[in-house]
């Protein structure tokens, strides 16, 4: 019988030095996709705001919209640890407030863990999590959902006072109880420092490749979005285009009179017809 991959896992492949692939989906097709693919975790990413719901940030996107998608995801996995994120204010109040909606989405999402943003400000929260039997991962660096206050998409870490911050906060989500440690927008060797100091996976998104593991946008890999690419991603594919080619022909061909074909069609049979013509 197949089974999900564990926290657990996770840790043992930093032990044994075996990088950790991650990607972001956010609907039953594309999770399929990507466990497909041999993906062992799966981020349910709040960024399902900008690139599924269309808002210009993280923000709008609440626990509703979390928990809906998530859902779907899981049912298009079996064996990929799913991550759901804890979006906006779904936590920044306080444990127990953040007890009440992380409980919501394992018990009505079917995920295995949460995330959360935040190191130091946020380590009570996560113990209060852990305690309750609710695996956590941290995420700090560039926190998207503190987009306003930060003022805009900025590396983070690059003075030594701000690095010592990084350092402090990925030491206090350890030893509050998270599992792992999303790095984002972080410079190359503050990662990689901050990686041999702590003992569970650090997982990069703009974070240099000394991290345990990478985690990248779905929609940004396959070139879903023409328009702009981060600079820590990688475009693997450009499926855009060839939805939008397929889409192009799928119309001229319907405008022409060339879909649907016989091939495409359900055939009447011939007596049938007879006895139409006959009885209308």
């Amino acid at each position: 019988m197949e089974r999900r991959t564990t926290v657990t896992d996770l840790k043992a492949m930093k032990k044994r030095g075996e990088k950790i692939v991650m990607i972001t989906a956010y609907d039953f097709p594309s999770a399929r996709l990507v466990e497909q693919a041999g993906v062992p975790l799966i981020l349910v990413g709040d960024t399902l705001g900008m690139v599924v719901l269309g808002y210009d940030t993280t923000v709008p996107v609440t626990v509703d919209d979390i928990i809906h998608h998530t859902k779907a995801v899981v049912r298009g996995t079996n064996k990929a640890h799913v991550v759901a994120d804890m979006p906006f204010m779904s936590y920044q109040t306080g444990p127990e407030e953040a007890l009440r909606n992380a409980g919501r989405m394992l018990k009505e999402a079917g995920a295995q863990s949460i995330k959360l943003e935040g190191g130091v400000a946020v380590a009570e929260t996560v113990r209060r999590l852990v305690d309750s039997g609710i695996p956590v991962m941290g995420h700090i660096g560039l926190t998207p959902q503190s987009i306003n206050q930060i003022g805009g998409y900025k590396i983070q870490g690059k003075t030594p006072a701000a690095a010592v911050k990084l350092i402090n906060d990925a030491v206090a989500l350890q030893e509050a109880g998270a599992y792992a440690v999303v790095l984002e927008l972080v410079p190359a060797q503050l990662s990689k420092a901050i990686s041999e100091r702590i003992t569970i996976p650090t997982i990069g998104i703009g974070a240099g490749v000394d991290c345990d593991g990478q985690v990248q946008v779905f929609h940004d890999l396959l070139g879903l979005f023409s328009e702009f690419l981060p600079k820590h991603a990688k475009r693997y594919a450009q499926i855009g285009d060839s939805i939008v080619a397929a889409v192009s022909q799928y119309a001229d061909d319907v405008r022409n009179g060339q879909f649907p074909t016989d091939k495409e069609s359900f055939i009447q049979r011939e007596d049938v017809l007879r006895d139409v013509g006959r009885l209308a």
